[in-house]
């Protein structure tokens, strides 16, 4: 998993434009090349989404009263790295375009 966060840190946050033709030739039509890289990035936005939950949840403070509510540098710091980390649809095209995705058609199980 560390290798994995070193992989994911060290993307672009930010929208490049995309060879169109080479995620085509991917797959041989674009829409499933769209489709596969969806279905991997709403995996990645899942497991990003619990793994902050897991995270925040030790810092939870299960009593209402206004006056235990407190900065928690450690909870700011864990928010501000998964804010900085490359969307899910980036992380995912990123890993289609490499052939780190295994993917299959229906019809050749």
């Amino acid at each position: 998993m560390s290798t994995n966060k070193k992989m994911v840190s060290s993307l672009n946050p930010l929208i490049e434009t995309r060879d169109v033709i080479a995620v085509k030739n991917k797959t041989g039509n674009i829409y499933e090349s769209i489709v596969v890289a969806s279905k991997r990035a709403n995996q990645i936005n899942i497991s990003m989404k619990e793994e902050l939950h897991r995270k925040l949840d030790d810092f939870a403070n299960h009593t209402d009263s206004l006056e235990e509510v407190h900065e928690n540098k450690e909870q700011i710091e864990i928010s501000r790295f998964y804010e900085r980390m490359a969307n899910p649809v980036l992380q995912s095209l990123n890993e289609f375009m490499n052939d780190k995705i295994y993917y299959r058609k229906k019809d050749q199980e």
